[in-house]
């Protein structure tokens, strides 16, 4: 191994080991994020909603029971890099396909062993997500931070385009037809619908909704995904011609993109939501979930003692569920018209199974409407 760092944008360095495939001369570049995981390292790596992003993982032993097909969340790695606190890379646990860092390698995405991922996630916990890159260690700071500065902000950008598929594709056979506008879908959450009896059609993200009513689904699930939803309005202008004319469920960055759609505002978090020990309390039935999450924006709203009932073009909406770590809004629900959404992951991939009866409620109600 080589000796490499990672430089933010203000300037702040953490040295390492380079591990993985080799950096590139102009470094890995990203948004620097933190995951609180202690698994799950292969599934977030190929995570959509990591596009563009390096993620520090928290756990301090990365790639313990190697990598598998059955962990993909894509058909390819979304992450620019992965930064350590000890890489393992073997593949002799129950159900290793192959070794995590050979995976990096043979995948050709960079990552560094070693650093003080502590010290790394109390920055960016106090100074906000930001800007940085993975550097062999021969390159100058000074090179190094020009092309940190280069590398395009978070806020504003439209990466639903980058991940979306290029033509509608279909999934299973069932009796109820569903309708995705996919911003970055999940393997996990297709395979969660179709168990479920589910025809999912997948849809680019710049479908029209009249080309989405044309082929008349059941209802529309809008999908997570990365980057900023302000930067989406050609989405939410689908979505607003879709509701009340088609049941509307939607999570993670659907659920944001919903919540526009009815007139809410959304926001950057200073470090956002990443990982699978988020608990969220539904303020209806007081019941608290323990949810996996991933996501650096938020709906506009505040945690109260009962929901929170707005009056919107689309009639009666309220704030139903909120994050008992910092009271970010959780979930909408929509009284006058079928729709609904959830900020955090359902599908779980990876992460506790409280809310997987989710998709049971999103079913049932699409096939009742």
């Amino acid at each position: 191994m080589t000796g490499a760092y990672v430089l933010l944008e203000d300037g702040r360095r953490f040295d390492g080991e380079a591990v993985g495939a080799p950096l590139p001369a102009g470094g890995a570049a990203g948004e620097v994020v933190f995951t609180t995981g202690m698994s799950g390292y292969q599934e977030a790596m190929t995570d959509p909603s990591f596009h563009a992003q390096l993620i520090v993982f928290t756990y301090p032993h990365i790639g313990n029971y190697g990598v598998s097909a059955a962990a993909m969340e894509s058909e390819r790695i979304h992450a620019s890099g992965a930064i350590m606190r000890e890489a393992v890379n073997r593949a002799d646990a129950a159900g290793a396909e192959a070794a995590w860092l050979d995976w990096l390698r043979d995948n050709g995405v960079p990552g560094i062993s070693g650093v003080d991922t502590r010290a790394l996630v109390r920055h960016i916990r106090d100074r906000g997500a930001m800007r940085g890159a993975l550097f062999d260690g021969r390159t100058s700071e000074a090179e190094a931070r020009e092309r940190v500065l280069a590398e395009p902000s978070m806020e504003g950008r439209d990466l639903a385009r980058v991940v979306t598929r290029e033509r509608m594709t279909r999934v299973g056979d069932g009796d109820v037809r569903i309708a995705a506008l996919d911003t970055g879908i999940k393997t996990s959450i297709v395979r969660n619908f179709v168990e479920r009896g589910v025809t999912l059609d997948l849809h680019p993200c710049t479908t029209s909704a009249e080309e989405l009513l044309a082929s008349d689904p059941d209802g529309v699930f809008l999908v997570p995904g990365p980057g900023d939803p302000a930067a989406l309005d050609y989405v939410v202008e689908t979505i607003r011609e879709l509701l009340g004319r088609k049941p509307v469920f939607g999570i993670c960055l659907g659920h944001q993109l919903l919540s526009r759609a009815v007139g809410l505002s959304t926001y950057k978090l200073p470090f956002g939501h990443r990982g699978a020990n988020h608990p969220v309390k539904d303020l209806r039935t007081g019941r608290i979930a323990i949810t996996s999450q991933n996501h650096g924006f938020a709906v506009e709203g505040r945690l109260e003692d009962a929901p929170i009932r707005l009056d919107t073009d689309y009639g009666g909406v309220e704030l139903t569920r909120f994050n008992l770590y910092d009271g970010t809004v959780e979930g909408i629900r929509l009284l006058d018209v079928p729709a609904g959404c959830v900020q955090y992951h359902p599908e779980a991939g990876p992460g506790p199974n409280d809310s997987l009866g989710l998709f049971d409620d999103f079913v049932r109600e699409i096939a009742d409407a």
